[in-house]
C-alpha cells in the first residue's frame, strides 16, 4: 500500500501541515490535562460526601458540641467542608459569648451575626475548594471544538491550494488532505466531550454538597442562637 493510499491515523497525523500538527498537539495536551483535573475531582467530591456523612452522623448523634469541637481543633488534619464551618462558627460564638457576658449592653444579635460571617467565610473558602478545576473543564468542553474546526479548515485550505496546481483533481487527491484536516475535528471532539460530561456531573454534586452546607449553617445557627 503506498503512502498516497495509507488512511490510518498516524500516517493522517504525521503527514498534516504543521499548524494542524500543533492544532492536535493542543487539543491532545488539553484533553490530558482535562482527563487528570477529572480523575482529581472524582475522588476530592467523593472524600467530601464522605467527610460530611460522617461529620452530621457526630453531630447528630446527640453529644455535647463543646467536646466534638475540641475534637475536631485538635485532630491531625485540618477539618474540610461541614466540620470547617462548624469549628469556624462555634469558634466565633464562643469567643462572641464571652465578650457579651463581660459587656452587659452587649446584644445576641451581634453575637449571632459575627457567628454567621464567620461560618460563611469558611462556606466561601469550601466552594473555592470544590469548584477548584471545573472552570478549565468548562472551558476545554466549550472552547476545543473550535479548535479542532481551526485545524480542519486550515487543512482543507491547504488541499485546496494545493489542487490549483493540478491540471485534473481526482478523489485520491483531495481525500488525504481532508482526511487529515478531520482529524482535528474528531480530537476537539474527544477533548470536549468527556469534559462537557465531567463538568455537568461534578457541578451537580457541588451543588448538593453546597445546599447540605447552608442547610447545616441554618440548623447550627438556630442551636446556637437558643444558646445565646
Amino acid at each position: 500500500m503506498n503512502v498516497t493510499n495509507d488512511m490510518s491515523i498516524f500516517t493522517l497525523v504525521s503527514g498534516a501541515s504543521l499548524p494542524v500538527q500543533v492544532v492536535m498537539l493542543i487539543l491532545l495536551l488539553t484533553s490530558l490535562a482535562s482527563w487528570w483535573y477529572i480523575f482529581i475531582k472524582v475522588f476530592s467530591l467523593k472524600a467530601a460526601a464522605e467527610n460530611v456523612d460522617q461529620f452530621e452522623a457526630q453531630f447528630w448523634s446527640g453529644g455535647d458540641l463543646n467536646e466534638l469541637y475540641e475534637r475536631i481543633s485538635s485532630g491531625r488534619k485540618t477539618p474540610q467542608g461541614m466540620a470547617s464551618i462548624f469549628q469556624a462558627g462555634l469558634k466565633e460564638f464562643i469567643r462572641h459569648k464571652q465578650q457579651k457576658d463581660a459587656q452587659k449592653d452587649a446584644e445576641v444579635s451581634d453575637v449571632m451575626e459575627a457567628t454567621r460571617r464567620a461560618m460563611r467565610a469558611a462556606y466561601n473558602r469550601e466552594l473555592d475548594y470544590l469548584d477548584s478545576h471545573l472552570p478549565f473543564l468548562a472551558s476545554v468542553g466549550s472552547v476545543s471544538p473550535y479548535i479542532g474546526l481551526f485545524g480542519t479548515v486550515w487543512g482543507i485550505m491547504n488541499s485546496f491550494r494545493g489542487l490549483s496546481n493540478v491540471a485534473q483533481a481526482t478523489l485520491s487527491q483531495v481525500a488525504p488532505g481532508i482526511a487529515e484536516a478531520l482529524v482535528a475535528t474528531a480530537i476537539g471532539l474527544f477533548a470536549a466531550i468527556p469534559a462537557v460530561i465531567a463538568y455537568n456531573r461534578f457541578a451537580a454534586n457541588v451543588d448538593r454538597l453546597l445546599v447540605r452546607y447552608e442547610s447545616f449553617m441554618e440548623e447550627f445557627t438556630n442551636i446556637l442562637q437558643r444558646r445565646a
